[in-house]
């Protein structure tokens, strides 16, 4: 019974509930951007190069077709569009975190912020206080 309460303990920690959500919460926000980036982004970009971002590629070798224009061999080809769209997409979500990690740890610093000194009349009664207290 020991173990099962340790890992129910160990489970319903703040921080480990806090990474299980901000997971699930970040799948989905990289849905998010993807969507953007293959959507809009892409298309854009792709105004000005004439074409789709995420399908521009190097082809390497043609693909081989037989007399009655069957795919014998598929062609080879580097998908440099695809992976451009990728680092766009990191770059985005890289960006939005850092925003809010930032806002976050503004937050913090002022709740972390310690309550100023007594005010001078404050301190001159703690003064008098002690001084009557001998």
């Amino acid at each position: 019974m020991g173990f099962i309460k340790e890992f129910k303990d160990f489970a319903m920690q703040g921080s480990l509930v806090d990474i299980a959500v901000a997971f699930v919460m970040g799948g989905a926000f990289g849905k998010v951007i993807s969507s953007f980036t293959d959507g809009i982004v892409s298309p854009l970009i792709g105004m000005i190069g004439g074409a789709d971002l995420s399908k521009n590629m190097y082809v390497l070798k043609e693909a081989v077709l037989d007399a009655s224009g069957k795919v014998v061999t598929e062609a080879v080809a580097v998908k440099w569009g695809d992976f451009l769209t990728a680092i766009i997409n990191f770059i985005i979500v890289a960006f939005i975190m850092f925003l809010v990690i930032k806002s976050i740890n503004k937050m913090k610093k002022k709740q972390e912020a310690a309550p100023a000194g007594p005010s001078s009349t404050d301190a001159l009664l703690m003064e008098i206080r002690d001084s009557l207290k001998k």
